[in-house]
C-alpha cells in the first residue's frame, strides 16, 4: 500500500495526526472522531516512510481486545509487524526475559484470580467475607497498587472511598496485609504486581533499562486518559529522556478513576512535554447532530471538553426524558418501544439498553424476553465461548483441515442446522443465546464472497477469536455504561436516570459526581441516530425518586440547582 493510499480518506485533522511522526504528540480525540483510524494510519505511514521500523515501535492499549483490533487494522494497512500489547503483557514479557539473568530461576507465577487468596487472607484476619465483599476488596487492592500507595498510605487515602459493606479502611488494610503475606509465602504475584515488579527492575537494573530503551524508540499510548500513576511511571521508565511519544485520549471519557485512572497526565501533557504537538479531533462520524448537541451541553466547561460537531447532517431523534411510575413500568415501556423499533426495521443488534449498575438489567431482560426478544448481555459469555458457537467453530476447523478448498456457504448452514439452528428462531429448541450465536455465524458465512474457502473462513473466525472480537448477534444488547465504552448502536435507551442511580448513591463529593457525569456522556455518545432517556419515580419498597440532576441541568442549563422532586 502506497503512502497516498494510507493517507487517503483521512480528514484534515486525522491526516495531520498521521503525518506528525516525531516528537511528543497529543491527540485529543472526542467520541466517534476516528481516533483508532488516526493512530493506525500514523503507525502504518511511519513504517512506510522508514521513520519507524516495526520492532522499535511499541503501541500500548488497556485491553487484549483493543490490542487485537489495533493489530488487525495494522495488518490491513500493510504493517503487520508492529508491536501492539497491553501494559501488562509487555511488562510480563520483560520480566520473563530478564528475570533468569538478573535474579536467577524463573519469575514468580501469576495469580489467575485474587478471590481464593482474599478469602484465606480474611480468615487469617478473623473475618468472613461474602462474594460481594471479596470482589470489592479485590478492587481496593487494585486501586491501592495502581495508585502507588503503601498499605499504610491506603488507610488514609481510603477514608473518602465507598468501601466493602461492613468493613472500614483498617479492616480492608488488614486483609490486604494478610493477602500480601500469603502471596510472598507461595511465591505468587498478581496482575498489578507485574507492573510494580517491572518498575522495580527497570529502576534498579541499568542493563535491563538500557536494553528496553534500545529496543523501543517510539511509543503510542491509546486511551491515555485511563493511565494510572503506576502505568505512567512504567511508561516514563521505558521512554527515558526521549520525546517520541504519541498519546491519544479524551478527558470526557475518564470513567475508571475508581480503579486508579487519572486524566491528569492527558490534561497536563503539554506542560510535561514542552513543545508537544496538540491535535484535536472533534469531527464526529458516529452520531446525529441532535445527539451531539446533548453531549456537548452536558460537558461544556469541563476540563478538556471537546466541541463535537457532526460529520453528517442526517437527522436524529433525542427524546424528552420519559418518567415512568416505577421500575416495572419503565422496563415494560422500553420493551414496547423496542418492539416498535424492530417492527419498523431496526436490526436487534443495533439497539442497546444501557444502565448504571448490574442489578438494573434483570427487569429489562425479563420484559424483553416476555415479548419474544432475544437479548445479549455485554457482561455475559464472550461470543466464542457460547457452547453452541464453540461446537460449530470446532466442527468448521476439523472440516477445514480435511477439505480446505471446499466452499463455505452451504457447509456452515448445514452444520448449524444439524446443531439445532433454524431460520425462524421459534422453530428451534436451542436456548436463545445459542441460537443467536449460530445465526450470527451463518449470516457471516452468507455475506462472504462465493470464492471464500472453508480454510479461509475458519482462519478468519480464529483471528477474530484471538483478537477477542465478536460477530454481531441478532439480539438486543443490555449493558452497563462502563461496559458500553468503545461501542455504538443505531438506537440507545439510557434508563434509570434518577438520583441514586445516576449519579449512583455512593458518589459523594464533586470528583465522584463528575465521574458519573462522564459516564452519562459515554452513554449519550454511543447512539448514532436515536437516543431515548427515561427514569422511574419509584424504586424498591416504593421509595420515591427524583430525576437525575443531569437531566435537570440539561433542561435548565444550570449546574447550581439542587435536584428537585418529581411532579
Amino acid at each position: 500500500m502506497s503512502t497516498s493510499d494510507i493517507l487517503d480518506g483521512l480528514d484534515a485533522e486525522q491526516r495531520h495526526a498521521a503525518e506528525t511522526l516525531l516528537g511528543p504528540v497529543c491527540i485529543l480525540a472526542g467520541a466517534g472522531t476516528g481516533k483508532t483510524r488516526a493512530i493506525t494510519h500514523r503507525i502504518a505511514h511511519g513504517i512506510q516512510e522508514g521513520v519507524y521500523s516495526p520492532g522499535t515501535l511499541l503501541a500500548l492499549t488497556f485491553t487484549s481486545k483493543a490490542a487485537g483490533e489495533l493489530r488487525h487494522r495494522l495488518r490491513v494497512l500493510g504493517a503487520p509487524g508492529a508491536v501492539v500489547r497491553t501494559f501488562h503483557a509487555e511488562a510480563l514479557a520483560q520480566l520473563g526475559y530478564f528475570w533468569p539473568d538478573l535474579v536467577g530461576g524463573s519469575a514468580p507465577r501469576l495469580l489467575d484470580n485474587k478471590s481464593r487468596y482474599i478469602v484465606e487472607a480474611a480468615e487469617r484476619a478473623k473475618m468472613r467475607l461474602g462474594p460481594g465483599a471479596v470482589r470489592d476488596v479485590a478492587g481496593e487492592i487494585e486501586w491501592r497498587k495502581t495508585s502507588e500507595l503503601s498499605i499504610e498510605g491506603y488507610v488514609t487515602a481510603a477514608r473518602g472511598r465507598p468501601l466493602p459493606r461492613g468493613l472500614d479502611a483498617d479492616a480492608v488494610a488488614e486483609v490486604q496485609q494478610q493477602y500480601e503475606e500469603l502471596k510472598d509465602e507461595r511465591r505468587r504475584i498478581d496482575f498489578e504486581d507485574v507492573l510494580l515488579v517491572a518498575c522495580g527492575m527497570l529502576d534498579s537494573e541499568p542493563i535491563a533499562r538500557e536494553r528496553v530503551r534500545t529496543q523501543y524508540r517510539h511509543f503510542v499510548v491509546d486511551e491515555f486518559q485511563d493511565v494510572s500513576p503506576l502505568q505512567h511511571r512504567l511508561l516514563k521508565l521505558w521512554l527515558g529522556d526521549r520525546t517520541d511519544l504519541c498519546v491519544v485520549g479524551d478527558a470526557n471519557q475518564t470513567i475508571y478513576t475508581f480503579a486508579g485512572a487519572s486524566s491528569a497526565y492527558l490534561l497536563g501533557f503539554e506542560r510535561d512535554h514542552p513543545g508537544a504537538e496538540i491535535v484535536r479531533l472533534e469531527r464526529n462520524y458516529r452520531s446525529a447532530p441532535q445527539v451531539l448537541d446533548l453531549a456537548n451541553r452536558l460537558m461544556r466547561g469541563r476540563p478538556g471538553a471537546l466541541d463535537l460537531r457532526a460529520a453528517t447532517a442526517v437527522r436524529g431523534v433525542v427524546s424528552e426524558p420519559i418518567a415512568y411510575d416505577d421500575d416495572a413500568a419503565e422496563a415494560a415501556g422500553v420493551a414496547e418501544a423496542v418492539v416498535a423499533e424492530l417492527a419498523a426495521g431496526t436490526a436487534p443488534e443495533q439497539i442497546a439498553v444501557l444502565h448504571r449498575v448490574n442489578d438494573q438489567a434483570r427487569a429489562f431482560e425479563d420484559a424483553l424476553g416476555a415479548r419474544g426478544i432475544v437479548t445479549r448481555s455485554l457482561a455475559g459469555t464472550p461470543f466464542f465461548e457460547i457452547p453452541a458457537v464453540r461446537k460449530l467453530t470446532s466442527a468448521l476447523a476439523v472440516q477445514a483441515q480435511r477439505f480446505p478448498d471446499d466452499p463455505v456457504r452451504g457447509f456452515v448452514a448445514d452444520t448449524a442446522r444439524a446443531a439445532g439452528w433454524t431460520v425462524d428462531r421459534s422453530h428451534s429448541r436451542l436456548a436463545p443465546q445459542d441460537w443467536a450465536g449460530l445465526d450470527a455465524i451463518v449470516r457471516f458465512a452468507e455475506a462472504t464472497p462465493e470464492d471464500v474457502t472453508l480454510a479461509r473462513f475458519a482462519a478468519e473466525l480464529d483471528d477474530r477469536e484471538q483478537a477477542k472480537g465478536e460477530l454481531p448477534m441478532s439480539a438486543v444488547v443490555l449493558g452497563t455504561l462502563h461496559s458500553a465504552k468503545g461501542l455504538e448502536w443505531e438506537s440507545v435507551y439510557l434508563v434509570g436516570l434518577a438520583e441514586g442511580l445516576l449519579p449512583v448513591s455512593h458518589a459523594r463529593g464533586e470528583a465522584a459526581v463528575d465521574e458519573e457525569r462522564r459516564l452519562f456522556y459515554v452513554g449519550i455518545t454511543r447512539a448514532r441516530r436515536r437516543l431515548t432517556l427515561s427514569w422511574a419515580r419509584r424504586g424498591q419498597r416504593d421509595r420515591e425518586r427524583q430525576p437525575s440532576r443531569f437531566l435537570q441541568e440539561l433542561r435548565t442549563g444550570s449546574r447550581d440547582a439542587a435536584p428537585t422532586r418529581a411532579r
